[in-house]
């Protein structure tokens, strides 16, 4: 049971670590958010999708479900134009001090919505949590397979949470906003870089 959590362990903070649009998202929130209660929308939706998609790989349910073309595509696609549309929203956006009104200093509902979207719109990302720790929890069974999906949520949780603080520091010590402008910038660019990716594998798909 110790192996199976060391290797969801590492397995998962592996897959968790880079930079992407789920990621920027729940660290910009906490950023700009004026205290990190505000944040936790935004925090909460991303770990529970998590534990969602975690719970369907293992269980072997969302591999099935990729199993379908017209599922796969209908992702692909959704997936696409929504990361043009927030690229460009995120771009836009000017972040100021915390305790002004910002662009992207959503409410709870907005949090909530977008925090959906970034985590179940993101085809690459399903698939990663499909083939990865799907495939690796096959490796076990009875308690050990129990261990491995209750590790990775585990990551998930603390991960998302340790986001939102990383970036509610960042926040203080950047009241002009500048660093976060950057960030918005950087942020756009990565959701770009995902779309044109993932228009490369649903063309793949065609």
């Amino acid at each position: 049971m110790l192996a199976a959590m060391i290797h969801s362990f590492i397995l998962s903070f592996g897959l968790i670590l880079p930079l992407g649009v789920q990621n920027i998202f729940v660290f910009n929130q906490g950023a700009i958010q004026p205290r990190f209660s505000k944040a936790l929308p935004a925090i909460f939706t991303a770990a529970i999708c998590d534990t969602l998609l975690i719970s369907m790989s293992i269980l072997g349910v969302s591999v099935m479900v990729f199993e379908y073309t017209p599922i796969k595509l209908a992702l692909y696609s959704g997936g696409i134009f929504f990361l043009i549309f927030m690229g460009f929203v995120t771009w836009k956006s000017k972040s100021k001090q915390a305790d002004s009104v910002t662009d992207v200093k959503l409410s709870a509902k907005k949090q909530i919505t977008f925090a959906l979207s970034v985590s179940l719109l993101n085809p690459h990302a399903l698939l990663d949590t499909a083939g990865v720790i799907g495939t690796s929890s096959m490796h076990y069974d009875g308690a050990s397979k129990l261990a491995f999906g209750f590790t990775s949520i585990l990551v998930s949780w603390l991960w998302f949470n340790g986001l939102g603080i990383a970036g509610r520091l960042t926040g203080k010590m950047d009241p002009s906003g500048n660093f976060l402008n950057l960030l918005n910038k950087a942020s756009a660019l990565v959701m770009w870089t995902t779309a044109i990716y993932l228009c490369i594998l649903l063309f793949k798909q065609i």
